[in-house]
């Protein structure tokens, strides 16, 4: 039977998958301790958790699990590693490449170095929300210590070249970092085959809980040092001092293995769903796809309504279904998408536009209810507008 509302909006959070749920639950009540406290079983069985948690992560990602940092999610990973990098090789220098379409995560925390000094390229992309190599290449200086470029964009799913990246930053002796965000969990993600250095990942956008996170950072071929942001205790090796949040970083464990389990067979599964619901509303007619069809993510579709307002339209089915327009970090703003408007759209095309995420818990019988809820929404609003102007 179908549940309403529909929850198509899986990359602003996914829900908590119960075998998540399960496998933290000990540690708030029984195994409640603190995962530093070395003199008892309580602090032990904490610390265990964590390190077999660390494990997952790692494999997830390629990495090795002393390269993995807890922290309270990808915003503080964003800036743990641009923050981190621009003090830590001040001597080295203080130029930063990054994207315009980045998460505000990174472009606010770039923002907020240049006032410390920092200079930062900000390089555009195509109309499919691409890079272009050779410009990354021709932004290059003496004194760039750092590319950080995302995995796959949060508005539209779109992936950059990202091994590219990684070999011309290995080229040039620069580190590379990626917000990973959308991709990990999603698709494949090797930091040694892409060449990453540093990668920031959020347990709440794959099945894990909320307010968990970790970032990657290479032990060698270079070793990567970040100057600490949070002093206090040395946890975490001394990068990310604090109390270790143990149900939460249990859950982003088992997050990954499920992930590491199911990704490829779950990727194949919603991407037929998101599909499905990307080829009706194109049927509507002056509808577009935002953003490269071939380089994205398999559960993502932006799309413009011709001659709607994406808010508009999104409040005529609020209720029934739950989408967004953007970034759920910046779907407050009235502004039209940065990130659409880099791709070279129109402010009135970039304001018809609404984010479809579905996900692993998506049935069809969801994707089929929201096609037809939408297109009549789409085909009323249209229809008022036509009689206005008439």
């Amino acid at each position: 039977m179908l549940k309403l509302p529909v929850y198509l909006d899986h990359n602003a959070t996914t829900p908590c998958d119960p075998r998540v749920v399960e496998a933290m639950m000990p540690y708030f009540t029984q195994q409640f301790g603190n995962a530093s406290s070395r003199t008892h079983s309580f602090g032990w069985q904490a610390e265990e958790a964590v390190e077999q948690a660390r494990e997952q992560t790692a494999k997830l990602i390629g990495a090795e699990p002393k390269e993995i940092i807890f922290t309270s999610g990808a915003t503080e990973s964003d800036n743990l590693a641009i923050k981190g990098v621009f003090e830590n090789y001040a001597s080295k220098g203080n130029h930063i490449i990054t994207v315009v379409t980045e998460h505000k995560a990174v472009l606010d925390t770039c923002k907020h170095i240049e006032k410390k000094g920092a200079e930062i390229t900000y390089l555009g992309v195509n109309a499919d929300g691409l890079i272009n190599l050779t410009e990354l290449e021709a932004a290059i200086k003496p004194k760039t210590v750092l590319i950080a470029i995302m995995y796959a964009n949060n508005e539209t799913g779109i992936i950059q070249p990202i091994k590219e990246i990684g070999a011309l930053a290995k080229k040039h002796g620069i580190l590379f970092f990626t917000d990973a965000t959308q991709a990990v969990g999603k698709i494949h993600v090797d930091v040694n085959k892409d060449g990453i250095d540093m990668l920031a990942l959020s347990a709440h956008k794959f099945y894990g809980p909320k307010g968990t996170g970790a970032i990657y950072l290479r032990r060698k071929n270079p070793r990567v040092k970040l100057a600490a942001q949070l002093d206090g205790g040395g946890h975490e090796r001394g990068v990310r001092s604090g109390t270790l949040n143990v149900p939460g970083i249990v859950g982003l464990g088992k997050a990954a293995e499920l992930a590491m389990e199911e990704m490829k067979n779950e990727a194949k599964r919603i991407s037929i769903l998101r599909d499905k619901l990307e080829e009706a509303f194109l049927r509507l007619g002056r509808t577009m796809v935002n953003g490269s069809r071939i380089n994205r993510l398999p559960h993502v579709s932006n799309i413009s309504f011709g001659e709607l307002e994406g808010q508009s339209l999104m409040m005529s089915f609020h209720k029934d279904i739950a989408v967004s327009s953007g970034s759920a970090c910046t779907s407050a703003s009235m502004e039209p998408s940065y990130v659409l408007k880099a791709h070279g759209l129109s402010d009135e095309l970039a304001h018809s536009s609404i984010r479809f995420s579905v996900g692993r818990f998506t049935t069809n019988e969801e994707i089929d209810y929201a096609i037809q809820t939408v297109t009549k929404a789409v085909m009323n609003k249209r229809e008022l507008v036509r009689n206005i102007l008439e």
